[in-house]
């Protein structure tokens, strides 16, 4: 396997802990978004530098100011931006909005140095779009009232940041996915600092609570976010990107295996979408295009 095949698989890993967010955070009480955001990537952001510690690499932590800036920025801009939009807007026409990054990311790729921007990754793409829009909206029109216009741009530019977060970080490709820690970190500050300015304090009720925290910071909310910086970095970023519309599928087939929802023909439909979509995109690197392509090359 090649080293952009297996970093492609790699960032993949982030698709599937993302659709346990719905899961984890649905069992993490009424603590509010902000503290919870702070809980999360503190805890997540301090594990990975107490390791990178013991392993003699905290000087990974020693980057440049503009590396810091794009990490924290794109970490924390994008969750303060999302939870503006959940405040603002209605959640179906916010949440649809925001899942305009997938898209953006691949439209984005298109300019990075080596990265051929094809049609098939554009169908994929709108595919995968398509069937994420059909889940969130349960087969439902859509009406964009005026009136939640800031809401509706929060939900916007959190697309456009956490998609230009991920394209720009393939230009940072030497910088080591561990330096995440540090932005996991400051992640945490900044997100502590929000809920104090804007929140009302609501710790966790009971231990369960306390253990979903956990498992949102290690792995939703902690881990993902190393494995995707290594995905888009230096594997198949377009095909990663159409790939993260099976994050809503994903996420609502957990929810129901637990009990928080049901199935319906729009979740059945939405998957087909997704995998149809996930295909397109990665239409050349199918073994049989593969195969085709090097019978041609020998002729």
């Amino acid at each position: 396997m090649s080293n952009r095949a297996r970093a492609t698989l790699v960032g993949l890993t982030a698709i599937l802990m993302w659709s346990m967010l719905g899961v984890f955070t649905g069992g993490s009480g009424a603590v509010p978004p902000f503290l919870l955001n702070a809980l999360c990537f503190g805890l997540s952001g301090s594990v990975a530098t107490l390791w990178l510690i013991a392993k003699g690499r905290a000087n990974v932590l020693r980057q440049p100011f503009r590396v810091w800036a794009i990490g924290a920025l794109g970490l924390f801009g994008y969750h303060a931006l999302y939870f503006t939009a959940l405040r603002t807007a209605p959640l179906v026409e916010a949440g649809l909005i925001n899942y305009l990054w997938p898209l953006l990311i691949v439209l984005f790729s298109g300019f990075l140095p080596g990265e051929r921007l094809r049609v098939h990754h554009l169908a994929g793409v709108v595919l995968g779009f398509a069937g994420a829009a059909l889940l969130v909206t349960a087969g439902r029109s859509l009406t964009l009232d005026g009136g939640y216009a800031l809401g509706y741009l929060a939900a916007f530019f959190a697309a456009v940041v956490w998609a230009g977060y991920s394209v720009i970080s393939r230009r940072f490709a030497g910088v080591p996915s561990e330096a995440v820690a540090g932005f996991c970190l400051a992640t945490a500050l900044l997100s502590l600092v929000c809920h104090v300015a804007f929140e009302q304090t609501v710790l966790p009720a009971n231990p369960f609570e306390w253990l979903m925290i956990l498992l949102l910071g290690t792995f939703p909310v902690g881990l993902a976010f190393f494995v995707w910086d290594y995905g888009v970095k230096h594997g198949d970023i377009q095909l990663i990107g159409t790939a993260a519309y099976a994050t809503p599928v994903l996420s609502t087939l957990l929810l129901t295996l637990t009990g928080y929802g049901t199935l319906g023909w729009t979740t059945a439909l939405a998957c087909a979408l997704v995998t149809l979509g996930a295909i397109v995109a990665a239409w050349d690197a199918l073994p049989f295009r593969r195969g085709a392509k090097a019978r041609r090359a020998v002729t």
